[in-house]
């Protein structure tokens, strides 16, 4: 197995834009969004020797930002903490705490985890459908196919303050009907 060179002088311009939008949405505060892509990028840097290069940089910052975000919401013991942890976290992980050094390859799926996420994916898909339909496409423009605010303002003629109006909204409405249907 060859050795991928990462060069992490570059993440926060070339990365940190995205794990910002990635972030926010799932954590909705400024402050601690940012404190978890700091982390995110010295976890990066400290096991970068683990890095296959079968995914791009982005996916495993990202693989390595959702365990943070795991961590911080079990730290917090809230509910979406919960559900995450119950999302992301296989019965295999008998230490509890996720050490970076152990950051899995994204494509390196188990049938259980793979099936977990598409159950997860229905249900995504079917709360999507319980917003009227500017909300859903707003939220899947930020949150999923990740364009830039100016971008969505300007396709919905917009300000970016509503945006964020949409936004928390519709995932206010998401966490709600996920916990309805998905968690119970």
């Amino acid at each position: 197995m060859s050795k991928h060179i990462i060069d992490a002088s570059n993440w926060v311009d070339r990365y940190g834009d995205y794990l910002y939008n990635f972030t926010i949405v799932r954590v909705s505060n400024h402050e601690v969004a940012q404190d978890l892509i700091s982390e995110t990028f010295l976890a990066g840097l400290k096991s970068a020797a683990n890095f296959k290069g079968e995914a791009s940089e982005r996916t495993w910052l990202i693989s390595i930002l959702k365990r943070k975000i795991i961590d911080h919401y079990r730290k917090t013991n809230s509910n979406k903490g919960k559900a995450e942890v119950r999302i992301q976290y296989n019965s295999e992980d008998s230490e509890g705490d996720w050490l970076e050094e152990r950051v899995s390859d994204p494509f390196d799926k188990t049938a259980e985890e793979t099936m977990e996420n598409t159950e997860l994916g229905m249900a995504i898909h079917n709360c999507l459908d319980t917003l009227n339909s500017k909300q859903a496409s707003i939220f899947k423009m930020k949150t999923i196919d990740n364009f830039d605010t100016e971008a969505i303002c300007n396709e919905y003629s917009i300000t970016p303050s509503n945006l964020w109006v949409i936004i928390h909204r519709a995932r206010t409405a998401m966490a709600n009907c996920l916990e309805k249907s998905w968690l119970n």
